[in-house]
């Protein structure tokens, strides 16, 4: 049976924004209500300039709200002094941080800050704590490097450890995917999920990039004009939430296909006969240049099939046949039929 989570931080009735100076504010957002607990990884999703790293820089302090409560831990944020704070919290922004000469090693070492001694000498226990924050992200190679001299997705890794070796409860990212290739993407997206399965760790992190947050996340905390809705990304799906994450798009949700899809124009029906996996893709391929693949009722036929262990694609209409060797070939022969 799986242990029941503690909710750890409750955000109630919550509003967002600046203040200009004076008594003038600007709101971005209020109404928010949400909550996430222990061992879970929760992803922010929303629009652009609906006000997702404002929510995220409330939470971790860097702006004051403008209304409403964040509980953490039994406490309001205001209640913390920083050094306390600074234990419980750990966050990575989306900011290029300027970090000199630091080396891998010193980066991820400022993780301990809260830890250290009035000198900020680093302990036999800072620096296991340290050690396994490099291993943990995969950088132990890569210890005396400069940071300057790593890829943007190592150095993305070293942010995030020096989190891990700050050793919070909870820990808050803002885009830690952004700008990174798919691969690096993948890595950071599952060293987030171990951190929070594996250590216990309450992780929150901003993203736009819903497919991979589907397969990952166990809480969504979904940013619409309106409302911030949560739940998991299944209760979503099932409730037609995310066709109103963009809601002046022509993109639609498929909950068949978990992804966003844009009106194409239809073309014409065709056949498509055969089985596996390269069947499935041609159907696909079909469907994404405007084709319905039909069961029957259609001059225009596509056989897939294996011939001397390399797959080949017969185009058959009402006044031709053509075999071609590739998807693309048979992309071009179909709309010329």
């Amino acid at each position: 049976m799986e242990k029941e989570r503690n909710t750890i931080l409750e955000i109630s009735d919550l509003e967002i924004g600046f203040k200009m100076g004076g008594k003038s504010v600007h709101s971005l957002f209020s109404g928010i209500n949400a909550s996430a607990s222990e061992g879970e990884l929760v992803a922010l999703i929303g629009q652009n300039g609906i006000g997702k790293s404002t929510l995220l820089k409330t939470i971790v302090r860097l702006l004051d709200p403008l209304g409403g409560n964040i509980i953490l831990k039994g406490k309001e944020l205001r209640e913390y002094r920083d050094a306390a704070f600074s234990a419980l919290l750990g966050y990575v922004s989306t900011e290029v941080v300027s970090v000199g000469n630091l080396t891998v090693h010193d980066l991820i070492g400022l993780g301990r800050f809260p830890y250290t001694n009035w000198f900020g000498r680093l302990t036999r226990e800072d620096e296991a704590a340290i050690g396994q924050a490099m291993e943990m992200v995969g950088l132990s190679s890569l210890a005396e490097k400069n940071i300057s001299e790593i890829s943007d997705g190592e150095r993305q890794r070293a942010m995030i450890a020096r989190t891990i070796a700050q050793d919070t409860d909870v820990l808050v990212l803002d885009e830690p995917t952004a700008f990174l290739d798919l691969p690096n993407r993948y890595e950071v997206l599952q060293l987030l999920r171990r951190l929070s399965a594996e250590k216990g760790k309450l992780v929150i992190f901003s993203t736009h990039d819903l497919e991979m947050v589907i397969s990952t996340a166990d809480k969504i905390w979904m940013m619409t004009k309106d409302q911030l809705t949560q739940g998991a990304p299944e209760d979503l799906i099932l409730n037609d939430a995310f066709n109103h994450l963009f809601p002046d798009s022509k993109a639609s949700f498929s909950k068949d296909s978990g992804s966003f899809s844009y009106p194409r124009e239809q073309h014409k029906k065709v056949i498509v006969q055969g089985r596996g996996m390269a069947w499935e893709w041609t159907k696909k391929a079909l469907e994404r240049k405007g084709f319905i693949p039909v069961n029957a009722g259609s001059p225009l036929q596509v056989m897939v099939r294996l011939s001397k262990g390399a797959f080949e694609w017969e185009v058959t209409s009402s006044h031709e046949k053509k075999i071609v060797h590739s998807i693309l070939e048979l992309m071009a022969v179909c709309q010329e039929l």
